[in-house]
């Protein structure tokens, strides 16, 4: 397996594998977990309105590992073993240990994940969040949080890819997966984390 690209980003550590699964393994998990996972178009609460996300997710992860964000509350859905074999494969590359994943579902480009960080409490003060894509290729962004002259990046994410952020990544960056007017085919995105318990 080739080394990861680290793209250079100022208070932040970004490692790209462009092919973190063979063409053929991507096609084939993307198929599965298509068809298989439990999706769900969950509701979170903006601007003091609960409101339908542009996407549809499903949170799995050990028995412990509730998460919340936007005053969603997710309960963990117990691995799979096909989610088993993807944590493993994403653990060996990344050298870091996961007990959950958010799957995301992007149906078509009208669907998206607007500017955010992965920075809840529950997961700690530098997570490290690795996120494996499958299907559609699309536009990664990154924007800083503090320092306008700093420049943003944009991450083509292909099929297969895997890229880790860690570091001061959340605390000082923002993400976002824009909507898009190309055709693009449905894409599945992987964000494995660590649950924190007890006091952090």
């Amino acid at each position: 397996m080739a080394a990861p690209e680290c793209i250079p980003a100022q208070d932040a550590q970004l490692q790209l594998w462009h092919e973190a699964l063979s063409p053929a393994e991507a096609q084939q998990y993307f198929q599965h977990l298509l068809a298989d996972t439990p999706w769900k178009q969950d509701r979170i609460r903006m601007f003091g309105k609960r409101v339908a996300i542009p996407r549809l997710q499903a949170w799995y992860g050990d028995e412990h590992c509730s998460y919340s964000y936007s005053g969603l509350q997710l309960a963990p859905l117990g691995w799979s073993p096909l989610l088993m074999q993807l944590k493993t494969r994403v653990e060996t590359l990344s050298q870091q240990r996961f007990n959950s994943v958010l799957l995301n579902l992007y149906r078509t480009g009208k669907d998206s994940n607007g500017w955010h960080s992965d920075d809840e409490p529950e997961l700690g003060d530098q997570p490290v969040i690795a996120s494996l894509s499958l299907g559609g290729s699309r536009r990664f962004k990154l924007r800083h949080k503090f320092d306008p002259s700093i420049s943003g990046i944009n991450i083509q994410l292909n099929s297969g890819s895997l890229l880790v952020m860690s570091g001061h990544s959340q605390s000082h960056w923002q993400h976002c997966l824009p909507k898009t007017a190309r055709p693009t085919e449905p894409r599945i995105n992987l964000t494995f984390r660590n649950i924190l318990h007890g006091p952090h």
